[in-house]
């Protein structure tokens, strides 16, 4: 079972830790060590959604996408983004999976991001998605 410590537990103690050897060894168990083809099948798992459909609604390619799930690919920000689009993902589930991934979270003074977050909480297709973020003079997902 993973245990649990607060990301400002985490941050208290390595503010205060003389050497980052012992910090690293005494809190080994705290890191995030799943990679992002994990983490997307797990919230795939919990969808009732083919990888074909998911493609698909993901605006990708079946062979990329078994790639990413397969761990031989890392998606960029805005691919993983996609694919939390494609798997409806809630905001906290995409929020969740890009800080894993050890990406920058959604933020909601970047133009860009809030679209997306927007889109993510409406359920919003991509390909909407996309059209706003060209209208508005954003860079598209893709």
């Amino acid at each position: 079972m993973v245990k649990e410590k607060a990301t400002d537990d985490l941050r208290q103690e390595l503010m205060e830790a003389a050497e980052i050897d012992s910090y690293l060894s005494e809190n080994q168990d705290y890191f995030i060590d799943r990679d992002v083809g994990e983490l997307l099948t797990a919230l795939y798992k919990k969808r009732s959604i083919s990888k074909a459909a998911l493609a698909r609604k993901a605006g990708m390619s079946e062979v990329y996408l078994h790639q990413v799930f397969s761990g031989r690919r890392k998606p960029s920000r805005d691919r993983l983004l996609c694919l939390c689009i494609g798997l409806e993902a809630s905001l906290d589930e995409t929020q969740q999976m890009l800080r894993q991934a050890a990406y920058a979270p959604l933020y909601p003074k970047r133009r860009r991001d809030a679209i997306l977050i927007h889109g993510l909480l409406h359920g919003v297709e991509i390909d909407r998605i996309n059209d706003k973020l060209f209208t508005e003079n954003e860079k598209t997902l893709f």
